[in-house]
């Protein structure tokens, strides 16, 4: 009896152990996200931390192109970020450069990023100067200085940015509405540009209160990548703000499918 026993517990532990050779082999190793920042800072890295801890994120500012390109290849999204003025060049209006602070150096390395970006069909997450490179690269056009050219009662720029707030209102309709399940509130704001004309394919998905487009996105999202981009700074704003985490969370939604989607592709 002993012997069939000992025999029998051998039999069951190797089972055992095979078994849980093979589930090892096929569970699904899950990775943290990869997020490229066009442009790093410390509030756009915490933002993105406070959606997820795990997150990886890589800042490809100092970059060649070439280099940033191939790097993108190995993200699951992109956010361009707040910054500088886009050349005046690109959208048909050089004779107002003076009134611009360029990077041309930043355009020439976001314009590839963004032509990739699409090619590879990866979210992307514009802020600030983030929405309006993205509507430049497909084709829209900028108001060169707000208080000049589209004077209003609404301040986009104060002199303490950290103080300078006004409310926008979602569009009805709008992916950005059903992200944040509000149609007002209060945003944080740090600009003297801003959306003239859409790019084709684009609308505007919030307006403040003197018609500034501070939200755009796809016309027609079905089949098409992630793509949100917003002229406030959610990464400054209270996290409980609708207009604030859940479009990170949103984000990083966009970006977990696309990962699973490239995981599956191998």
């Amino acid at each position: 009896m002993t012997a069939i026993s000992l025999k029998t517990v051998s039999i069951l532990l190797l089972s055992a152990c095979l078994t849980l050779l093979l589930a090892c082999k096929t569970a699904k190793v899950e990775k943290p996200l990869r997020i490229a920042l066009s442009s790093g800072s410390d509030n756009y890295v915490n933002w993105i931390h406070r959606g997820d801890s795990l997150v990886e994120v890589v800042d490809l500012h100092a970059m060649q192109i070439d280099s940033a390109i191939k790097l993108l290849a190995s993200c699951d999204a992109i956010l361009f970020t707040g910054g500088e003025d886009v050349v005046p060049a690109y959208y048909g209006k050089v004779s107002d450069s003076a009134r611009c602070e360029t990077n041309p150096a930043r355009d020439s390395l976001e314009f590839a990023l963004i032509k990739e970006s699409f090619r590879l069909k990866i979210p992307i997450f514009g802020v600030c100067r983030g929405q309006q490179i993205l509507n430049v690269a497909l084709g829209g056009t900028l108001i060169i200085d707000i208080p000049t050219d589209h004077p209003g009662n609404v301040a986009h720029r104060c002199e303490d940015y950290l103080k300078c707030f006004h409310s926008i209102s979602a569009v009805a309709s709008s992916q950005l509405k059903n992200v944040a399940k509000a149609d007002t509130g209060m945003v944080t704001t740090n600009h003297h540009q801003a959306v003239e004309k859409p790019a084709a394919g684009l609308r505007v998905a919030a307006w403040s209160s003197d018609s500034i487009a501070e939200a755009i996105e796809w016309e027609t999202p079905s089949e098409k990548p992630f793509l949100m981009a917003v002229q406030w700074h959610p990464e400054r704003m209270d996290t409980l703000s609708p207009f604030s985490m859940p479009l990170m969370k949103a984000f990083l939604k966009a970006a977990s499918a696309y990962q699973e989607q490239k995981e599956l592709a191998k």
